[in-house]
């Protein structure tokens, strides 16, 4: 019991951060809000690694999908998956798991976490998955060509530089203050 406490709790409170970052009122430019979610998206990978940042963002499209409330504008339902919004939905596991299997990567053998490092690792994810899922689902689900998908997906792009900005220092802070988050042996002498 001791050892479970210390897995979920990390889980639950980035799966708690993902569900109220859907929730606040988004930026209303076009058929997909910008919203904060996929900041709170990409923070799980970075903050809880590979397989837990992805297992939460799955849980989070699987509490919308069943019925509860928690994506953007209080959405719900396995229809939200073919919303415009869709492909952005579905790249969420993804990310996390690229992003925190990044970030895994470059904190490798106890090396601190460095904000630079971890901002390329947000934004390599968003640019590989997120941005070409979601441009994807606007094509599917707007009936539209990839030059007009790529024109709303571009609307993304600066928010999304910021987004990842915010989640490098979260991060960043969250690695300091609790270094066991990453698991395995903490360095110590890297200047944390």
């Amino acid at each position: 019991m001791k050892r479970i406490i210390p897995t979920l709790l990390p889980m639950l409170l980035c799966l708690l951060l993902i569900c109220l970052c859907a929730r606040l009122p988004g930026l209303p430019l076009g058929p997909v809000p910008i919203t904060l979610q996929s900041l709170a998206v990409i923070l799980a990978g970075a903050v809880l690694g590979p397989w837990r940042g992805g297992l939460v963002a799955l849980v989070y499209l699987l509490l919308g999908g069943v019925g509860a409330p928690v994506f953007a504008g209080g959405a719900s339902g396995w229809a939200s998956f073919a919303a415009p919004s869709g492909g952005y939905l579905l790249s969420f596991p993804l990310v996390a798991t690229l992003c925190g299997a990044l970030v895994w990567r470059c904190m490798a053998a106890g090396r601190p976490a460095r904000p630079l490092i971890l901002f390329a690792c947000g934004l390599g994810s968003s640019l590989a998955l997120v941005h070409p899922l979601g441009v994807a689902g606007l094509m599917r689900a707007l009936d539209i060509g990839l030059a007009q998908a790529l024109m709303i997906d571009l609307r993304f792009w600066p928010g999304d530089v910021l987004k990842n900005t915010i989640m490098a220092l979260l991060a960043t802070a969250a690695h300091r203050r609790w270094p066991g988050l990453r698991g395995g042996p903490v360095s110590t002498a890297a200047g944390g």
